[in-house]
């Protein structure tokens, strides 16, 4: 299966969703107030978020005013352009200087474990060497699952015992990861609710672990959302972005729900890049985010 194609079937219910209210909007032919607000209401549903929407919907007015348009179907092909243009900006991986560092940060059950797996092997199989921190020392089950997924691919596991210090785990990664020329670090933090003072006080304490081990390194901070969960999900990364800086978004298990939309509310709303998004259970489901595919994969 080719990229657009894993990506459109992945994208499958949130297309269908869409596609049976935009066929009511745009079914009149007509392009009036009632198409716009109609439009903007189906992209609420959509789980887009009451802000995007109307954002959205304020730039097709423009563009339909400039340009004359009487068309309601030429609105909708505007509509893809549009969401395009919203989307795009960051979406790419800076892993440049080596080793780079990703943090992956998360509340439990986004998949943040499982997609730390997943970008392993993909590096792995793109010849670069990774090593992997597990260093959400609170759950047992992460650092098993870890393990799991690093003898899987070949991913040198760096870990302790649990309620070791987080930290400390990092610090030992940054060291095998120089010492063994690897590419690219991945280090798992924990997931307790992000509202908590403790947590956020550890992702600052392993920041400075690898601002002080590692100041030549590129670093990426990607939060792991779950897609499934909505308007719930803009909301966790409006939190967790107020308590540390963030670079980029997963956005997991969009096969699995009609909500994609959320990666529209989230990419405008926050202007935090969207990195990657889960379509499915295999490695190769993990996909790097492109805008334009996006797009139209849910709207085409």
């Amino acid at each position: 299966m080719g990229f657009f194609s894993k990506i459109s079937e992945g994208l499958k219910k949130t297309r269908e969703s869409l596609r049976e209210r935009f066929d009511d909007v745009f079914s009149g032919g007509h392009v009036d107030d009632d198409l716009f607000d109609e439009l903007e209401e189906a992209l609420v549903l959509a789980d887009t978020g009451a802000v995007t929407a109307g954002a959205i919907c304020e730039e097709l007015r423009k563009r339909v005013k400039k340009e004359g348009v009487t068309d309601s179907e030429k609105v909708r092909e505007m509509m893809y352009e549009v969401v395009a243009e919203m989307l795009r900006g960051g979406q790419e991986l800076n892993i440049e200087n080596k080793p780079a560092i990703i943090m992956m940060i998360g509340v439990n059950g986004a998949g943040k474990t499982t997609t730390i797996g997943k970008l392993a092997k993909n590096f792995i199989d793109e010849g670069k060497k990774v090593v992997v921190a597990a260093a959400d020392t609170f759950r047992a089950a992460a650092i098993d699952q870890l393990e799991v997924w690093t003898e899987r691919c070949g991913a040198e596991l760096i870990k302790h015992s649990e309620g070791s210090d987080p930290a400390a785990v990092v610090f030992d990664a940054i060291a095998a990861g120089k010492a063994r020329k690897a590419d690219v670090i991945i280090c798992d933090t924990a997931g307790r609710l992000q509202n908590k003072k403790g947590l956020m006080d550890e992702l600052a304490k392993i920041g400075r672990v690898i601002e002080r081990e590692a100041p030549e390194s590129s670093v990426e901070t990607l939060l792991v959302l779950d897609g499934t969960t909505g308007q719930n999900a803009l909301n966790q990364a409006r939190e967790f972005g107020n308590a540390c800086p963030i670079t980029g978004i997963v956005l997991t298990k969009l096969d699995g729900t009609a909500r994609g939309g959320v990666v529209i509310g989230i990419r405008k709303e926050l202007d935090i890049p969207i990195k990657f998004i889960g379509v499915g259970e295999k490695a190769e489901d993990l996909q790097p985010f492109d805008p334009e595919a996006f797009a139209k994969a849910i709207f085409d």
